[in-house]
């Protein structure tokens, strides 16, 4: 039994719709490599993707590796995100996970979901947004706006985040999995948002199963 509540047509409807208006999708947070993405995610709980730039840019300026990390030191980093939601733990998580870096992985961000999820302030959705896009993995990180679209979309229901990425996976095309991530997490964002979706405006709303659709 499949895991999604839509046809295989309407599924593959629905990511060739969204692949056609935006062929290329792009994360919002702002990185240069493995290091700087995975500081930018562990940064960006409970955050917006543009206060974490604002922090971040003139820390990446510097820091571009776990060693560079160390040596900014947790103090200074803690001031330059001290604008952020929960700033003093993720300054300590960060400096943290540099030393292990250092320490283990010879400087170098593992692509390794194991390896991932043991570094402090990293969890399943951090280890799949580094391995996806910064590795190409075949993975789909599952946040708010991602699980949000799959269950009213009916495309990936599940009553968790880890059913919601199991579901994803079998029913992505392989074709659009590098991207799938992209497309949910801005379409929920913008489009399909949590107190009101915007349907009037939805690329998808022809295959979406969603009961409640709003009108213009």
């Amino acid at each position: 039994m499949s895991p999604s509540r839509l046809t295989g047509t309407q599924i593959r409807t629905l990511y060739d719709t969204l692949a056609q208006a935006n062929p290329e999708p792009k994360g919002e947070l702002d990185w240069t490599n493995p290091f700087t993405l995975l500081v930018a995610v562990v940064l960006s709980a409970q955050c917006t993707d543009k206060a974490v730039n604002k922090a971040t840019a003139p820390v990446f300026q510097t820091v571009r590796s776990a060693r560079d990390m160390l040596d900014l030191g947790e103090d200074r980093l803690r001031a330059a995100i001290a604008p952020l939601g929960f700033h003093n733990t993720k300054a300590r998580n960060v400096i943290a996970l540099s030393e292990i870096l250092v320490r283990e992985y010879g400087n170098e961000v593992p692509a390794d979901r194991e390896a991932l999820e043991s570094l402090p302030g990293v969890g399943r959705k951090t280890a799949n947004v580094v391995l996806s896009i910064a590795f190409g993995q075949p993975t789909i990180a599952v946040d708010t706006h991602v699980f949000r679209v799959a269950n009213r979309t009916g495309l990936a229901p599940g009553k968790t985040p880890l059913a919601v990425e199991e579901a994803l996976l079998k029913v992505t095309p392989a074709d659009r999995l590098h991207n799938a991530h992209h497309w949910l997490i801005l379409h929920g964002r913008y489009v399909c948002k949590a107190r009101k979706p915007d349907c009037p405006r939805c690329l998808i709303r022809e295959v979406c199963l969603y009961p409640d659709k709003t009108a213009a």
